[in-house]
């Protein structure tokens, strides 16, 4: 998933006041599995709950904002997360990850209670924010955008700043009830790649990095994949500077409890194809795969697809989040999943 040009995504500016802020080394102490960020990130009703935490959100940080101001603000049973961005001439506090919006940034039972407090702060006037906020990646007919709005409506005008809807496939049933419920055209098609690859030849490592060493070591691997495949010759992969600091550092910070899953498909002891994503509790949350271009007529993603998924039920997974249905080359997610799920952005200011 490489970042497309969006016109909802929000600009940088000049730092401002410090006393908002949460100071980075106060910040950094989020960045860890057991962290009431990530803790609270996968109690919270939302669509997209892998992205909610710092696995992503902190990655995105590393990789395109590192300087950006962040204000974090937790307390028993909730937590905010918001950065300082432009909106067109305005200022504004919004999702630390500004590009896609797939993380929320209201978490936990408290986390509107904080909300709250952070629109009437007068330390935010102060240092010239306004009240102008956007919440990410809420469900459209869930309890927490409920929740705010009947909090927050009574002195906080609402505007819905992006839409869009996110697919799934549910594994709680295992392998064979997850391909129950693929077309017969697509079952057909699967069955004859696996063979291909059975004949071919080609097998499958598993890998769940548990270092920042193993991380690196296994992510090497993957972007020589990318680079000899079609998204890697036409430079729309992730091996671009930002999308390899990106994804390099979620996988580094996946690899703190062994979250990260990582196949690669091999032929006599070359990589020749990979998948990735992590784990959010008993959610996968799926994010890159390639292949080697040469091997193109082979079926090597669906291959993949179908290995990684395998893998994820024999782990006891419940969910497989495949992100967003729209944009190019999404078109495949059709098939492979049967779960809609709309997603919001709103700016209250």
């Amino acid at each position: 998933m490489n970042p497309p040009q969006s016109q909802s995504a929000m600009q940088m500016t000049d730092a401002v006041a410090p006393t908002v802020f949460t100071d980075p080394a106060h910040l950094s102490s989020y960045d860890h599995p057991a962290s009431a960020w990530n803790r609270l990130a996968l109690v919270t009703p939302q669509p997209d709950p892998f992205c909610a935490t710092t696995a992503w959100q902190l990655s995105w940080r590393e990789a395109a904002d590192p300087e950006r101001p962040v204000v974090v603000r937790e307390c028993t049973d909730g937590l905010i997360c918001f950065a300082r961005h432009t909106l067109g001439s305005a200022i504004v506090l919004g999702p630390v990850e500004r590009l896609w919006l797939f993380g929320c940034n209201v978490l936990g039972p408290a986390g509107v209670d904080l909300l709250e407090q952070l629109l009437r702060d007068p330390a935010i006037e102060a240092a010239g924010l306004g009240r102008r906020i956007v919440i990410s990646a809420l469900d459209p007919r869930g309890s927490l955008l409920a929740g705010i709005r009947a909090r927050l409506s009574p002195y906080a005008a609402f505007t819905r700043f992006k839409q869009d809807v996110q697919c799934a496939a549910s594994l709680q049933d295992g392998l064979d009830e997850f391909l129950s419920r693929r077309s017969a055209n697509h079952r057909k098609k699967l069955r004859q790649a696996i063979r291909r690859a059975q004949a071919a030849g080609i097998g499958f490592e598993r890998y769940a990095p548990g270092s920042a060493d193993e991380a690196a070591g296994v992510f090497a691997r993957m972007l020589a994949v990318e680079r000899r495949s079609w998204k890697g010759i036409t430079r729309q992969g992730m091996d671009g500077p930002m999308t390899r600091t990106f994804y390099g550092a979620m996988l580094r910070r996946l690899a703190m409890a062994r979250e990260g899953r990582v196949m690669f498909a091999t032929h006599e002891g070359r990589d020749i194809g990979y998948i990735f994503g992590g784990m959010a509790g008993a959610i996968y949350r799926g994010q890159q795969f390639s292949f080697d271009n040469n091997w193109r007529d082979m079926s090597i993603g669906n291959v993949l697809q179908y290995e990684q998924i395998a893998w994820l039920c024999e782990e006891g997974a419940l969910r497989y989040d495949m992100g967003p249905m729209t944009g190019p080359f999404m078109e495949y997610k059709e098939h492979w999943t049967e779960l809609r799920m709309p997603i919001e952005a709103w700016l209250l200011t």
